[in-house]
């Protein structure tokens, strides 16, 4: 990891941290706020991985997976704005079904990464926290009905995500060998 890669992380785990601060303090505003952030930073980064692809990406080895998650990712971002005036808890769950996603996604790296020999466990870790806060807020907002309890529990989802990115942009990078 560069050092610009490395304070991008760390950047984007202090917003992590602010966003989990807001939904604490303001449970009811800050949700909507941070669901509208969330929309437009997915729509932007779609817009940017599509224009990488029309630019360069479509003339490399592997570019059109560039456009596929470009497009996915865009769609994300313009689904996300127009669910923003519906109730809560679709949002919620929305929001909550993206961070099942992305647990799944860090506990296959952190499969892989073991059969290759390679550091998993803090991948591993994080992917089974952030599947467990995932079903631990649905379980909430089905049996208990509260939703001052799904955002607490996103919120520290959150927060725990953010620690971890900085832990690992601190981290010493190491490399993996394939023989």
């Amino acid at each position: 990891m560069s050092l610009m890669q490395r304070v991008k992380s760390i950047v984007s785990a202090l917003l992590m941290i602010g966003a989990a601060v807001v939904m604490l303090i303001y449970p009811d505003d800050g949700f909507m706020i941070l669901a509208l952030i969330l929309s437009v930073s997915l729509t932007l980064y779609g817009l940017r991985a599509l224009l990488y692809y029309f630019s360069m990406a479509r003339h490399m080895v592997g570019g059109k997976r560039i456009l596929y998650q470009g497009l996915i990712i865009f769609d994300l971002g313009i689904f996300t704005l127009t669910v923003v005036d519906n109730p809560k808890i679709y949002i919620i769950l929305y929001l909550l079904g993206i961070h099942a996603f992305a647990g799944v996604i860090d506990i296959l790296r952190a499969m892989e990464a073991r059969r290759f020999e390679g550091p998993w466990r803090m991948d591993m870790a994080s992917g089974v926290v952030n599947v467990s806060i995932a079903i631990l807020a649905v379980v909430c907002g089905f049996f208990l009905n509260n939703m001052q309890d799904i955002v607490y529990i996103y919120a520290s989802g959150l927060f725990y995500s953010a620690v971890l990115k900085i832990v690992n942009a601190l981290r010493k990078t190491s490399i993996i060998y394939i023989q």
